[in-house]
Order: C-alpha cells, then structure tokens, then sequence
C-alpha cells in the first residue's frame, strides 16, 4: 500500500509538475510487422505470417524518454542515430510525442539500431536486428558527455537522470562515471536501466533496476533461488555504492534493496501479460517522475510497479499515459479497500506487528456503525487524528442484534465493513462476535483508545486494561442529531406520513 496516497494522486493530477528529467543512452527504432498466422509453410517447417499492416515506434532510451512526456515531463534525451531513413523517423515519432531531439546526434557511419519484430495474432514470431555495436571514436563519446553535461547544468537543472542502456555502445564506462560523478556532485540522482556483467561501471547511481535475470547475470549466478538472488544482489549494492536496488521480478512484482533485511516487495498488478517489452522502460521512467516530484521512494517504486502491470497487458514496445496509471491508482485503490478488511486475528497482529517496527501509534475504535452517516465519518477521522493507524472493531450480525434488537441491523456485516473500507481514516477492520472487543483490545494493545462522548472512560471497554500498557482512553465529542436510530425513526415517520 501507498505510505501518502492522496500525495501520489495529487502529483498524478499534476503530470509530476512538468519537471524536466534527462535522458541518455542508446536510441532505438522499434518496427512491426503485423499479421495472422493460419498455416505452416511447406518449404520448411515455420508458420507463415500474412502482412496485415506495419508501425514503428520509439525504442530504447527513446521510448523512456516518450514514456516522461506522456507523464507530464518534460524529457531531454542525449544520444545518436545513424544519417538514414530509420534515424529520420525515428527523431519524427520522438518530435510526435512532444520530445525534443536537439540533442540526439547523427553519425555518418553508423545505421540507426532497429528492432523488427513479426507478429502473428498477438503472438512475436520472430526478431530481426540491424545494428553496428563496435565502439565509436573517442571524439564521438567526448562530444556525447559535453553535451549530457551541458543538458545537465541547463536550467532548470533536471530533477533526475536516466541512463538507459540497452548495450549498443553508447554508454562505455568512462562516460557512465562522467555522468553520475557530475550529476551527484550537483545533487542529481542518477537512475540506471543496466546491461551486461559489469555494474562498476554504474558506481555511484542512485539506483539501478535490473530485472531478475540480468542481476544473477551481473553477479553472476543462477536465479532460481530468489531469497538467495536477493541476498547477494545487497551485496552487489553495497560493492557499487549504489542509495538501493528496484529488481523487476516480472509475476512476482519488485524488490527494493536498501539495507533491510528482508528486502521490501511490492507484488505484481498485472492480470494477463502479453508482451514484457518496454516494461523496465515504464519502471524507471515512472521511478524517476516519482522522486523527481518528491514523492517517498517506496511510493515511487509502487507507482512504477503499477505502470508494469498496465504496459505488459499491451503487445508491442508501449510507453504508459497518465490517464493509464491513474485508472490503475484507482483500480488497486478499490482493491486495497477491501484489504483493509482483515480476515482473521492471526493476519492482523501480523500487520500490526510490522506497523509497529516503523513506530507507528495505533487507535482502536468499535462499533456497529449500521447506516453510515456523517456523525460517523467525523468521528473516525477524529479518532485516525490521534496516532498514526486506526483500527476499527465492527459488530457481527449476531452481535448486533443482540445489543439492538431483531431489527437491526439494517446493512449486513460484510457491506458494513466494505463501506468502512472506503473511508480513508480506517486502516484496518476486524469483525468480532463477542458482547465486546476486550479480547481484541488485549490482542492488540493499543496506544490510544477511543470512543464517543456519550460515554464516560469508566464506562468504556478496555479502559482499565489500555492504561496499564502506557495507552490512554480519548473520548471524542460526537455530532449532535446524527445517528442511525434518528435516520430509521426519520424513514418510518416518512413511510407512515405516506
């Protein structure tokens, strides 16, 4: 979940406040041949793809760079192309997405990289590639790092760079360091997309967010052992001076390395994956918005998790639109409603557990709250404004009947619990069946517990066990007129004035 979730879509609504990021590394035209396929070929033993039509997209640190601008960026990308039709377009469709190309260089001798992916219904059939990844002359990289480091002192200075390197050429050692020493001494972070066994080169980034299987590459290692994998990708953090790691882990979401032991994951959001590529694009350049608007690095990274989940649902290289990762937010928000309900004891004091290593003060509050009204929601954002987490005890069925009668209530429990969900004051409900929480209070033990006015702290559950853990009992003033029973007594006289 969020840490600062109405801070996340404020900076959405914002398109990240327009901050400029930049952008540098190996450009790349990504083409497509699209087709069906309904038979195989009797020359050989390969389907046969009929053309149906073709596109080209932007590849590479292009496509990160098309992936800022459709965020609300405002990206400046560094690198070259060949002088030949492919370069051509390729600085066209980055012109078409709002991204300037002033500072992409064209090399006489030298192709533009291309990417030509075949496709059979939604399925790649086959790739082919045209590239030249023998290394340029030494005036070629001087005149790249000049420029990036002119772009990188250009005001407004960049919030972020992105060094997306896909291992064609562009970025050799000495022009990574160049970058990150000058970007860091200046107070840029640096975010790195790497390739290849040799991570020194990235010595110094921020962050770098190798997929699973380029980090047991870089290590080296197998991958089939994540806990392992992970262990040893700290190490490699640590040897690379790197603030942390973001490891895609494909279906099983990312890990954040940082120093903490476990690593931090953030699960999978997608729901049918048909094509990965372009997906590390959307990662980092979602990361790189996120710290670059200030939003908490774990917010950041969730953010970016969010932005996978919606690219690899896509087939071809596809950058994320805001309007994407917003209907997502909402989406997962619907979604963390509902687990906000906690199924049993054992989860919740597991939560709660891990709320209470980050020094979190927990609110407990309970209830029936059987037609939610205004008096309720006032009084629960009250109670959330004493600490840090509220929980809420919600009455059963059962239970309320028994307090109220064969009448009530009037919602049954698992509706009342959804519409709790929604408010963003409650961070967690248990049902409990019991005449009272008091087994709930003495398994959670909370800092603060709260109740309405109407009762006085004598009168309260569990207000002389809170006390003797260094709790306190808070009562809060209710809003006068609102209650459920006034609302049912206001429908019955209506019904009957009818």
């Amino acid at each position: 979940m969020f840490q600062d979730r109405a801070r996340v879509q404020e900076t959405l609504n914002a398109g990240f406040h327009g901050h400029p990021v930049l952008v540098a590394g190996d450009l790349i035209l990504d083409r497509y041949i699209w087709g069906e396929v309904s038979r195989i070929s009797p020359e050989a033993p390969v389907p046969v793809v009929r053309i149906l039509r073709e596109s080209s997209r932007c590849g590479g640190a292009a496509h990160v760079a098309v992936n800022l601008a459709n965020l609300g960026l405002v990206p400046r990308i560094c690198g070259w192309v060949g002088e030949d039709e492919e370069g051509r377009l390729l600085k066209r469709l980055l012109g078409q997405a709002g991204v300037a190309t002033g500072g992409i260089h064209s090399l006489p001798d030298r192709p533009t990289i291309a990417k030509t992916r075949v496709i059979g219904g939604r399925q790649q059939m086959l790739r082919l590639d045209l590239e030249q990844t023998d290394p340029v002359s030494e005036a070629v990289w001087s005149n790249f790092v000049q420029h990036v480091l002119t772009e990188l002192h250009r005001e407004p200075r960049p919030g972020a760079v992105i060094l997306s390197d896909y291992g064609k050429g562009t970025l050799a050692e000495p022009v990574c360091q160049a970058i990150i020493q000058q970007a860091r001494a200046i107070g840029v972070p640096v975010l790195v997309d790497p390739k290849g066994m040799h991570y020194d080169k990235y010595r110094g980034a921020t962050t770098l967010t190798p997929n699973r299987r380029e980090l047991a590459e870089a290590i080296p290692m197998a991958g089939g052992d994540l806990e392992r994998l992970l262990a040893a990708g700290e190490l490699l953090r640590q040897r690379i001076e790197a603030d942390f790691l973001a490891v895609t882990l494909s279906e099983l979401g990312i890990a954040l390395l940082e120093g903490e032991e476990p690593p931090i994951r953030i699960p999978a959001t997608a729901r049918e994956v048909f094509d990965v590529s372009g997906a590390g694009d959307a990662v980092i350049a979602v990361l790189a918005a996120g710290m670059t608007a200030g939003l908490p690095r774990l917010d950041a990274l969730h953010l970016a998790n969010l932005a996978a989940g919606v690219v690899v649902g896509k087939v071809g290289t596809s950058p994320i639109y805001r309007e994407e990762l917003m209907a997502a937010l909402f989406s997962e928000e619907a979604l963390a409603q509902a687990d906000k309900i906690s199924p049993n004891l054992e989860n919740a004091l597991s939560r709660i557990e891990a709320w209470r290593q980050k020094g979190e003060r927990l609110v407990f509050t309970n209830g029936c709250f059987d037609l939610l009204h205004a008096g309720h929601v006032t009084y629960l954002e009250k109670a959330r404004n004493l600490g840090n987490r509220l929980i809420v005890g919600l009455n059963t069925d059962r239970s309320v009947q028994a307090i109220k009668g064969p009448t009530r209530p009037v919602i049954r429990q698992e509706d009342r619990a959804r519409v709790l969900a929604a408010l963003a004051s409650v961070d967690m409900i248990l049902l409990f069946d019991e005449e009272t929480p008091i087994e709930l209070i003495r398994a959670i033990r909370p800092e603060v517990l709260a109740k309405g006015a109407d009762y006085t702290a004598d009168q309260v559950v569990g207000g002389g066990e809170v006390p003797s853990w260094g709790g306190r009992v808070a009562l809060i003033p209710l809003e006068p007129g609102r209650s459920s029973s006034n609302i049912l007594h206001h429908i019955q006289a209506t019904k009957g004035a009818s």
